[in-house]
This record gives structure tokens, sequence and C-alpha cells, in this order.
């Protein structure tokens, strides 16, 4: 039997739907956890705060024309929407659900 983890979803502090900047990068707060948030299009993704392969800041790095963000330290690329590396290091990016209230953002964080 798989025990599926528990959800909480948990308010973006300090930024609202109407602050984000289409393929700009930006750092805040969900509860006690450093994210990123990226509006792609209609859609806002939501990811960690640091690289998996060494710690950069991703808020340091940018959307590339193909819609994958970079991360400013080694250029490692990954897609927004599955944190799948595609760049072919072989790294993932943690990666969080998010539900629009309004103009307020909610991430599903593990309890």
């Amino acid at each position: 039997m798989i025990l599926q983890e528990s959800m909480n979803w948990v308010l973006v502090e300090n930024i609202s739907l109407t602050q984000l900047e289409e393929g700009k990068i930006i750092e805040t707060y969900a509860g006690q956890k450093t994210i990123c948030l990226l509006l792609k299009g209609n859609t806002v993704l939501a990811f960690a705060a640091t690289c998996p392969h060494q710690g950069a800041k991703m808020c340091e790095g940018w959307m590339d024309a193909k819609g994958q963000i970079v991360c400013a330290l080694h250029h490692y690329k990954f897609a927004p929407e599955s944190g799948r590396n595609t760049s072919g290091e072989g790294y993932k990016l943690r990666t969080y659900s998010v539900d629009i209230r309004g103009t307020e953002i909610y991430l599903a964080i593990n309890s």
C-alpha cells in the first residue's frame, strides 16, 4: 500500500498575481519555504529557489526563448512545468502545484 503525503495549500507571501511579469523569475516565500514563481503565458509556475546542481539562486536565472529556465551559474536548463533537466545533466528541479484564488497565489506543500 502506498501512502500519499497530505498537501497543505500555503499562501505565497509578498506577491500577488497582478505583480507577476511574463518570463521574469521572482523569488518569494510560501510558509517557511523560499520558492520561485514564473508567469509563462497564462500559467503561474512555482519551483525551488535553488538549483539542484550546486545551490545557485534560480531567481538570478532567466527563461530562454524555448520557455526553459536557465540557472545563471552553470546554465543548466529545466522545464519549469515539470522540473525536468532539459540540458542533459540529469538533475530535477523541485516544482509545486499552484492554485490561483482571485489574485492570491497558493502552493501545495507536503505536510
